[in-house]
């Protein structure tokens, strides 16, 4: 059974960092696009960032580019979203999610086939 698992979420001042992690199993991690999203109360989930099968392709939001990375350990199933430089803005909850289609870096949420289930960030101003 396919499962992505988010950890390292939490409480944060802004100008801060954070470091999500997400764990994946059930699928063949290494072939899959793998991406970020988040969603504030009251408003739509939208998409943070994209990576590659490989690692060698990645894709942000305008809102992030600069201050995020996305990276991914195939020998761990894991990916990662390192988040610097954090704003009040920047409060979410925090999905990862897969693509199959391992070379492509969508923006959709509608386009990823697996999701996991949050995790929270805050960031107090």
């Amino acid at each position: 059974q396919e499962q992505l698992v988010e950890s390292g979420g939490g409480l944060v001042q802004a100008g801060g960092s954070l470091r999500l992690s997400c764990a994946a199993s059930g699928l063949t991690f290494s072939s899959y696009a793998m991406g970020w999203f988040r969603q504030a109360p009251g408003k739509e989930r939208e998409f943070v960032a994209a990576i590659s099968w490989s690692g060698g392709m990645k894709r942000y939001a305008d809102s992030v580019k600069g201050r995020f990375t996305i990276s991914r350990d195939n020998g761990k199933n894991t990916v990662y979203l390192q988040m610097n430089s954090l704003k009040s803005e920047d409060t979410a909850v925090y999905y990862c999610a897969a693509d199959v289609r391992g070379g492509l870096l969508v923006v959709g949420l509608y386009e990823y086939d697996y999701w996991g289930q949050g995790t929270q960030v805050t960031v107090s101003s």
